[in-house]
């Protein structure tokens, strides 16, 4: 009994799953079993899991432009955009979908759930397909701002450290910056340069998972606070490390924000663009005015 679930379901250690057969919140046909109690093929097997607890997240949705084909909304830092890693109820896409029910919103692109700004999403198919189009095309201008650790002397980057898999505990691989990883394109600014950090301007021409955080902590700059990515743009631990003790790409407390978004209108053309301004924040750790 306990091999079966330990092998199998290895989100638990084996110590938690013999304390739920113990504790009989594991039954065999019905009936408390035992940890070294044999398995026979045609037997009912019933996990009584506790009821479902998501970490609770900012829900402050801002809501900037709204019409039949499309939503522009400001996400908060702290929320997930999608359902995954403890996260169901508590997204952005499902609290929009209780919202507009009718006609439920797809996002067009992703922000990493520490990140806050702009996100553009999609409300009909046509839409979608236009605007993930205008993504492909590079006809999509995403600007975002960023606080990095150091002071670089140099005002202008590009960066373009290929973007790949890693080996990485917990979840079997993240993406960090590898030599045979895929190309990825940032073009940056220096903005403002205080004592330990300094205030960058980032375009991304590719939409790499994190590129942002890997590309400024593979030049030499992570992002200030950023758990997970260090200098070179690898994860800060990858051995030699509890494995619930490691960062996860969704673990927060860097600061990164999505603040322009230029694209054309899916259905009639027009240009738009939509400026975010920083969260007040940022307005506590550095001096920005």
């Amino acid at each position: 009994m306990l091999d079966y679930y330990s092998d199998r379901y290895t989100h638990s250690s084996r110590d938690d799953w013999g304390d739920r057969i113990l504790t009989e919140a594991i039954l065999l046909d019905g009936n408390p079993t035992t940890s070294d109690t044999p398995l026979k093929r045609g037997q009912w097997l019933t996990y009584q899991r506790p009821p479902w607890e998501e970490p609770e997240v900012p829900l402050d949705i801002q809501i900037l432009a709204e019409d039949p084909e499309l939503l522009v909304v400001v996400k908060p830092s702290g929320l997930p955009v999608l359902p995954g890693g403890g996260f169901l109820e508590n997204t952005l896409l499902r609290q929009l979908q209780r919202r507009y029910p009718q006609s439920p919103p797809l996002p067009v692109h992703r922000l990493g759930r520490g990140t806050s700004g702009l996100m553009l999403l999609a409300r009909s198919p046509a839409a979608r397909a236009s605007l993930s189009q205008q993504l492909r095309d590079r006809q999509m201008h995403k600007i975002y701002w960023a606080i990095a650790q150091g002071v670089p002397t140099d005002d202008v980057f590009t960066l373009t450290y290929p973007i790949g898999k890693l080996a990485y505990p917990r979840l079997g691989y993240l993406h960090a910056a590898t030599p045979d990883g895929v190309f990825a394109h940032s073009d940056c600014r220096v903005l403002r340069r205080f004592e330990e950090t300094s205030l960058w301007e980032v375009s991304i021409l590719t939409g790499r998972p994190h590129q942002i955080r890997i590309h400024l902590a593979a030049a030499g700059y992570p992002l200030w606070q950023d758990p997970l990515y260090g200098v070179g743009g690898v994860p800060k631990v990858v051995s030699n490390s509890a494995s619930d003790q490691m960062a996860m790409p969704g673990d927060c407390g860097y600061y990164l924000h999505a603040k322009q978004l230029t694209f054309v209108h899916p259905v009639n053309g027009v240009p738009m663009r939509f400026d975010c301004p920083l969260p007040l924040a940022w307005h506590t750790v550095v001096d920005l005015t």
